[in-house]
């Protein structure tokens, strides 16, 4: 309103023009018919002359109600849809974790901010440690009981360093968003960064250095199984990882644009979440994992004629990984490869070992550390060297080459 209508109503008010008793009256009357247009029920009165109607009730569905007058009973309406009207305003003012996480999820996937495959992960990540408290109200919250409800979780679900930062993620978005909703006035930043937490706290997994890649000899027998078969596609595929480094996600998203004769152009992936059916559903992303990840995978001349096998068993698809006319899914690639071990007598292991596989033998090769992060799709050296460069080789080729050093050889040689 402008100054000179302030002015104006100030001035009709002081002179009586405007009688404020009549206008609350209006609105009085109108608040009345607008809480009794709210009643779905019918009214009606009785052959004993009393009103009735029925109003709605949380255990037994409806109750019945009745009053000597209509006046009466039109005042036990208004009462009731009135006390509705405020429980929605304070659920409006203060809802529960759960309703403020939904809609902070719910917002960043409609805006396209995550993709289906996050959204699906934030709801996992908020399932796993806030299940107990989800009715708990917002305006409950306190930063000290946050503090420690987030210290607490980290032995009672065993976290890694890296679970805990998808909880502290988590926590940080739908409370900052909490915050710019005005529903709480305290920053969730300040309270993550005094956490009393070390980094000898979380849970670290014991790895099997053994089962991070195919060694030597099982890659070797891993291939000569899958050239021992009918080479189905899901079989071309996992050659074609072991010889590229691709992520199982990029190979099932690959298409017939993407192939020059000499290197597949990588740009998309397959990415997996779950719909409102709890059905999970599998799409093609036109963006790999990472921006590092956009790259060329360049085939050795003696492996293209994997590329040349899968245009013979699919000459007309969209999508290189086809199968009676259906694209080939990350899932299908994963269980040949597992059936492919056990024949093989390897231990079982996934398609992110070949990957890590590949990265191992670049490193093995002295293959220059420029060519082996763009091949790896990797934005430093560091990143390939502390998570996908190990050991390959096998126990016999590691007592070959402890054999060919002088002095195990004299201490072997004189015995006694």
């Amino acid at each position: 309103m402008e100054m000179n209508e302030i002015a104006a109503l100030q001035y009709a008010m002081e002179h009586g023009i405007i009688d404020l008793s009549y206008v609350q009256e209006q609105m009085d009357m109108a608040r009345k018919e607008e809480m009794l247009c709210r009643h779905n029920h019918k009214v009606w009165q009785g052959k004993d002359g009393n009103w009735y109607t029925y109003l709605p009730d949380m255990r037994k569905g409806r109750v019945l109600k009745k009053r000597k007058s209509r006046e009466d009973l039109e005042d036990v309406i208004i009462s009731y849809w009135g006390r509705k009207e405020e429980e929605a305003k304070k659920i409006k003012n203060n809802p529960t974790l759960l309703a403020v996480f939904e809609e902070w999820n719910d917002r960043r996937l409609r805006l396209e901010k995550i993709a289906p495959a996050t959204y699906e992960r934030n709801r996992q990540v908020f399932r796993r440690h806030f299940k107990d408290v989800s009715g708990m109200r917002i305006q409950e919250l306190t930063p000290e009981w946050l503090g420690d409800f987030l210290e607490e979780q980290i032995p009672e679900h065993k976290l890694s360093a890296r679970a805990f930062s998808n909880l502290k993620s988590v926590t940080r978005g739908f409370l900052k968003r909490a915050r710019k909703r005005k529903l709480i006035n305290f920053s969730v930043e300040e309270i993550i960064q005094e956490l009393d937490v070390s980094e000898r706290e979380f849970h670290k997994k014991e790895w099997n250095l053994k089962s991070e890649v195919f060694d030597e000899e099982e890659m070797e027998r891993t291939v000569a199984t899958l050239k021992e078969g009918k080479l189905e596609m899901a079989d071309l595929g996992i050659l074609l990882m072991f010889v590229t480094g691709l992520r199982v996600g990029e190979l099932a998203a690959l298409k017939w644009e993407d192939w020059d004769g000499c290197a597949l152009q990588i740009r998309r992936t397959e990415t997996r979440y779950r719909d409102a059916d709890g059905v999970y559903r599998y799409e093609v992303k036109d963006n790999p994992k990472t921006r590092a990840g956009i790259r060329q995978a360049v085939l050795p001349p003696e492996c293209r004629w994997i590329m040349k096998e899968i245009r013979r068993k699919n000459p007309f698809g969209e999508f290189i990984f086809e199968k009676n006319g259906r694209r080939v899914k990350t899932y299908s690639f994963r269980k040949r490869l597992y059936r492919v071990c056990e024949g093989a007598e390897v231990e079982k292991k996934s398609p992110h070992k070949i990957r890590k596989t590949y990265g191992s033998i670049l490193m093995d090769n002295q293959v220059a550390e420029k060519n082996v992060i763009e091949l790896m799709g990797h934005t430093d050296i560091q990143c390939t060297k502390n998570h996908y460069s190990r050991d390959r080789r096998s126990e016999n080729k590691k007592a070959e080459l402890l054999a060919t050093i002088p002095e195990f050889r004299i201490a072997g040689i004189t015995g006694k």
